[in-house]
């Protein structure tokens, strides 16, 4: 299929995507925005939070990583599952007993105004940095896939899908977002399932066969045994857990949709549908991997890790599964990257500028800043999209992770203390603790062949840092108890 073909379905495409911006955006205001009313509904949440968890990252760099890995990934993913249930019986009873629009606020009434401005600081940072590195990922498939044959620059494709993401989340918001992620979840679970079964049929392989030549290639290992390896099990169950309660439980992109939802049972039955599903979808994705080798190794392929997929399905497939590949691609970008924006919003509006508190501020004021706030990241994006470019990493899930691992950490700490504890803490000292402990873990993990020999720090490093800013806030306790201990009883 020709580079401008292509384009044109992928413009029809957003057209609908606009289509249903501006049918659900209709009447939005700031609430609208911000938590959808509390109005939208837990099946539509759960269904479009597998995309938003997802995103492009797993559908290019879970199935290129299964060459080294094999299907390792899945013990994080069993993990996530312990993680998401924790989510559902723990965390969201107490986000919706404190009817929370941010739920960083929790960490404000708990343990007090620089504990907030942390909590959201280091979430603004969490998001922003992995988002642009899921969508460098997306723009630059795409970018080789279409708009580079037709003599047009990396910055102009990143600019142009930027540009697009604004135009359908600019005034609606999460209301808008619930829809939309709907919507590309389907189209990117059906390239997927396009993908798995014409390579099948293309391999000439049943299912059963498929499984029996992945074992003889040494691609369909799931569990690791050595506990000195980065993916030991254990290690992998154990960080796949807090990932998922950091990464979901402790975003408020994640959490916003989830808060959105009128009662709290229907969000929890939404997150535990989300939880089961994701176990079926990644399980498929590192299967489509398994795949994408065994053709590769058939076809002569030399492309590995997050270029292999691309150049199978577009070097060697037919034109309809191209265009359902790109398609694909595209609905599993915008869920991560339209998400985190309008979160990224939120987030700065209410819990930095206080927009909420601030009854100086008139309707329209807040609507003004609200937009200004919203363009300021699409042009932060931008420019760390080119950064991303500039580093060039060969598997963005593996940075992904690692980055993770240092920003969310101090989160996973904020919260497990107010959760876990009674005490106050000397508020004017939680920055300091929450800078420190991603300091200490990034020197450990750059000193860690010398100081622990053998033993691989891995995904480990997210649970040493929550822990270290739970001692550092152990350490700040004031003798007298904090106050508002009915929130987390």
């Amino acid at each position: 299929m020709t580079p401008v073909l292509l384009l044109g379905f992928v413009l029809a495409y957003f057209a609908l995507l606009l289509g249903v911006a501006w049918w659900t955006s209709r009447r939005a205001d700031n609430n609208s925005f911000f938590i959808g009313d509390r109005n939208s509904h837990w099946l539509l949440v759960a269904f479009g939070m597998i995309g938003t968890s997802l995103s492009g990252v797993t559908f290019i760099s879970v199935p290129g990583a299964v060459g080294s890995t094999a299907f390792s990934y899945f013990q994080i993913v069993l993990g996530q599952f312990i993680g998401y249930a924790v989510i559902a019986y723990v965390l969201l009873p107490l986000y919706y007993r404190l009817q929370l629009t941010s739920i960083y606020d929790y960490l404000g009434q708990r343990l007090g105004p620089r504990a907030y401005r942390t909590g959201a600081g280091f979430f603004i940072l969490s998001r922003t940095l992995g988002a642009t590195a899921r969508l460098y990922l997306v723009v630059k498939v795409l970018q080789d896939a279409i708009l580079a044959q037709m003599g047009l620059p990396f910055w102009f494709t990143a600019l142009a899908i930027l540009l697009m993401i604004l135009l359908y989340t600019f005034k609606g918001g999460v209301k808008t977002i619930v829809w939309t992620d709907t919507l590309q979840t389907a189209a990117m679970l059906t390239g997927l399932l396009v993908c798995v079964a014409f390579l099948l049929h293309s391999l000439g392989l049943t299912l059963g066969q498929s499984l029996t030549a992945l074992d003889a290639a040494g691609l369909s290992q799931v569990f690791v045994d050595d506990p000195f390896s980065r993916s030991f099990w254990g290690k992998q169950v154990l960080a796949g857990m807090f990932i998922a309660i950091a990464m979901t439980g402790m975003d408020q992109e994640m959490m916003q949709k989830n808060i959105s939802v009128k009662r709290l049972a229907d969000s929890q039955k939404n997150v535990m549908l989300l939880a089961t599903i994701m176990l079926g979808v990644v399980a498929l994705f590192l299967f489509l991997g398994g795949l994408l080798h065994l053709f590769a190794a058939q076809a002569g392929i030399t492309a590995r890790g997050d270029a292999l997929f691309g150049a199978v399905v577009l070097q060697h497939l037919p034109a309809w599964v191209q265009l359902v590949f790109v398609i694909a691609l595209i609905s599993a970008l915008f869920p991560s990257a339209d998400g985190a924006i309008t979160a990224l919003t939120s987030s700065t509006c209410i819990d930095l500028l206080g927009m909420q508190r601030r009854s100086d501020w008139s309707e329209a004021r807040k609507q003004q800043v609200r937009k200004a706030v919203h363009l300021g990241f699409a042009a932060l994006f931008m420019l760390l999209v080119m950064g991303f470019k500039w580093l060039d990493d060969p598997s963005m899930v593996g940075l992904i992770l690692k980055i993770a691992g240092y920003t969310y950490g101090p989160l996973l700490g904020l919260f497990a203390f107010g959760i876990l504890t009674r005490q106050a803490v000397h508020d004017r000292w939680v920055p300091l603790v929450a800078l420190a402990a991603p300091l200490i873990c990034w020197w450990l993990d750059s000193q860690q062949k010398r100081l622990f020999g053998g033993y691989e720090l891995g995904l480990e490093l997210l649970l040493l840092n929550g822990a270290l800013t739970f001692a550092g806030l152990w350490l700040l306790r004031q003798a007298k108890h904090s106050s508002p201990q009915e929130f987390v009883r």
